[in-house]
C-alpha cells in the first residue's frame, strides 16, 4: 500500500505575525484529533496578498486565516462569502472549497462566546468600541445581532467611525452612534461592556494602553480586550484596578480558532486541548 507523505495545509496571513501563537493551538488541535494537517503562519506584506492568495489555490491549501492588515482588502480576492462577513465587510478566516474561496467571519461569534463563557450577555445591554478595523466590524455587527440595546463606536479616523456606525444602524436593530476619539474617552454613562478592539497593547508594543480616562470605568462593568499576546493587557489591567470584570483576547482566539478547526476539517473542534495549549505557551 502506497504511502502519503502530503498534510493538508492551512495557516495564516498577516504583518505583524510573528507573535501569533494561532499555530500552535491549532497543530494541538490536529495531533489531538490524528488529522494531518500543518499550520503555515506567513509573514504578507499589504501589497502581497493578492500574490499570496493565489498561493492558497496554486497549493491546494484548505483555507487560510486573515489578520492585521488584511481582513478588509482579501474581499477582492474571494469567490464568495457567507451572510455574516458580507455585512461585516471583514473576513479573518478563508475555506478553499475545490478552487472557489470562500470567506467568513468567525472573530465576532468567538468573541461572543467567549462573553459567555464568563457569564456575560450582551442582549439589553450598551456597549462600547474603541476601534473600527476589522475586529471592531465583526464585534460590533455581531453584538447587535445577539439583542445589544446600544452600540457606540469610539475611533480616531471619523470617516471610518461613522461608516461602521451606519453599517450597523442600517443592517440591524440595534441603535449604533459613532463619538471621535481626539482625546482621552471618558466611557459613556450607563456602559455594561467596554471593549478595546483596537491592535494597542500588541508585543511588542506591550507598555502600551488605549488613551482613556480609566476613572470613567465604574466596577461591575465586563472590560475586554481582543488583544492576546501579551494576554495580561495595561487596558486590562487598569480595568481592573477599578473594579471591572475583565475578560483578556485568549478566549476570543480560541473560540474562533475552533470555529475555523470544523470549518476546514469538518472535525468538531478539541477545545479543551486548545485552552491548555494557550495557557501553557503564555505560562497561566
Amino acid at each position: 500500500m502506497s504511502k502519503n507523505y502530503r498534510a493538508e495545509l492551512v495557516g495564516a496571513f498577516g504583518n505583524p505575525i510573528d507573535e501569533n501563537p494561532t499555530g500552535v493551538m491549532e497543530e494541538a488541535a490536529f495531533a489531538a484529533k490524528g488529522l494531518n494537517f500543518r499550520y503555515l503562519t506567513v509573514k504578507v506584506e499589504k501589497d502581497d496578498l493578492e500574490a499570496a492568495m493565489n498561493g492558497v489555490k496554486a497549493f491546494n491549501m484548505k483555507g487560510i486565516n486573515l489578520t492585521i492588515p488584511h481582513k478588509v482588502n482579501v474581499l477582492k480576492y474571494l469567490d464568495e462569502l457567507s451572510e455574516a462577513a458580507s455585512i461585516i465587510g471583514a473576513v479573518n478566516m478563508v475555506v478553499n472549497k475545490d478552487g472557489k474561496l470562500w470567506g467568513e467571519n468567525t472573530d465576532g461569534k468567538g468573541f461572543l462566546i467567549s462573553l459567555k463563557n464568563e457569564g456575560v450577555s450582551v442582549e439589553g445591554k450598551q456597549v462600547v468600541i474603541l476601534g473600527a478595523g476589522g475586529a471592531a466590524r465583526a464585534i460590533g455587527v455581531e453584538c447587535a445581532l445577539a439583542g445589544a440595546k446600544k452600540i457606540i463606536i469610539v475611533n480616531r479616523n471619523r470617516e471610518r467611525g461613522e461608516e461602521l456606525a451606519g453599517l450597523i444602524s442600517d443592517k440591524t436593530a440595534a441603535a449604533c452612534e459613532y463619538v471621535e476619539w481626539n482625546s482621552s474617552y471618558q466611557v459613556a454613562d450607563g456602559t455594561d461592556i467596554f471593549i478595546n478592539a483596537t491592535c494597542i497593547g500588541l508585543y511588542p508594543d506591550v507598555n502600551s494602553k488605549p488613551d482613556v480616562d480609566y476613572d470613567t470605568v465604574k466596577p461591575g462593568m465586563a472590560v475586554s480586550d481582543v488583544v492576546f499576546n501579551d494576554p495580561n493587557t495595561l487596558f486590562l489591567q487598569e480595568a481592573a484596578k477599578r473594579g471591572a470584570h475583565t475578560i483578556n483576547g485568549l478566549g476570543m482566539l480560541v473560540n474562533q480558532g475552533a470555529l475555523n478547526f470544523t470549518l476546514w476539517t469538518g472535525v468538531e473542534a478539541p477545545v479543551d486541548v486548545m485552552v491548555d495549549t494557550l495557557k501553557k505557551e503564555f505560562g497561566l
